[in-house]
């Protein structure tokens, strides 16, 4: 039960590698790793905005809330 991060599967679909993304949004790639992974516990709206600026996409396509654990 949780919120869930699909950063790597929209990634996936713009075609856009890790370090890309790291240049473009102005985050490390280990920050952007702990995102990508789901380990991170929390994300600034300011960096959310820029990775969705980044990838032209929504909040919502990143971020997706399951009721059940995988």
């Amino acid at each position: 039960m949780g919120i869930i991060v699909n950063l790597d599967v929209m990634m996936a679909k713009r075609k856009v590698s890790l370090n890309e993304l790291s240049e473009k949004v102005g985050v490390t790639i280990a920050n952007l790793s702990i995102l990508k992974t789901g380990k991170a516990k929390a994300v600034r709206f300011s960096t959310l905005g820029a990775i969705c600026e980044a990838l032209e996409c929504q909040p919502g396509d990143l971020l997706e809330w399951r009721d059940d654990p995988i």
